[in-house]
């Protein structure tokens, strides 16, 4: 892939939600470990030199909160992420419609959003000469705070299926950092 064209998708679980009784799903917070968690994301792309360029988050709660403190690790080098409803208990293909409408201009994009979708989606997108070790980390576990970071030259609105590098796979708490 030639440098100049190469655009990123970073695939976020929200990070550790609370399960407080009598909230509904959609108002579920951050647990404790949570804040910690997404903080640790931010700071893990910001060193690696991941820094999206829009975002696009899930309008529940707890997504809405990882999205604050991934921001916040990134400083002035954030965008102002957007809500997006079509994120919210959504399935691979939902969250697949949303990245296709994503404009061309945007060269990289980060989606905050929920399991199981999160992880079918990197399961999905990614290509065959995906890096082994981070599809295996996306398929075996994807944690709360877990990411999968994709590289592609085909545009938005083409990604379909395996048409995506899977580049690097993370969490917070994994054990080997990368």
């Amino acid at each position: 892939m030639s440098k100049h064209h190469v655009k990123h998708l970073i695939v976020l679980r929200h990070a550790k939600a609370a399960w407080p009784e009598g909230v509904a799903d959609a108002d579920r917070p951050l647990a404790e470990r949570g804040h910690a968690d997404a903080q640790e994301a931010g700071r893990w792309l910001l060193k690696h030199d991941f820094v999206p360029d829009f975002i696009l988050c899930s309008t529940a709660l707890r997504t809405r909160q990882t999205t604050t403190w991934v921001c916040e690790e990134l400083g002035d080098k954030a965008p102002t992420p957007k809500l997006e409803s079509g994120l919210y208990a959504a399935s691979a293909s939902q969250m697949l419609a949303v990245v296709n409408h994503v404009p061309e201009t945007v060269r990289s994009l980060l989606i905050v959003s929920h399991m199981p979708g999160v992880q079918d989606l990197a399961l999905r997108l990614a290509s065959r000469d995906s890096d082994q070790e981070a599809y295996m980390d996306a398929a075996s576990h994807f944690p709360t705070a877990g990411f999968a970071v994709f590289e592609t030259e085909a545009p938005w609105a083409e990604l379909d299926g395996q048409d995506a590098r899977l580049v690097r796979f993370a969490s917070p708490r994994a054990k080997k950092r990368r």
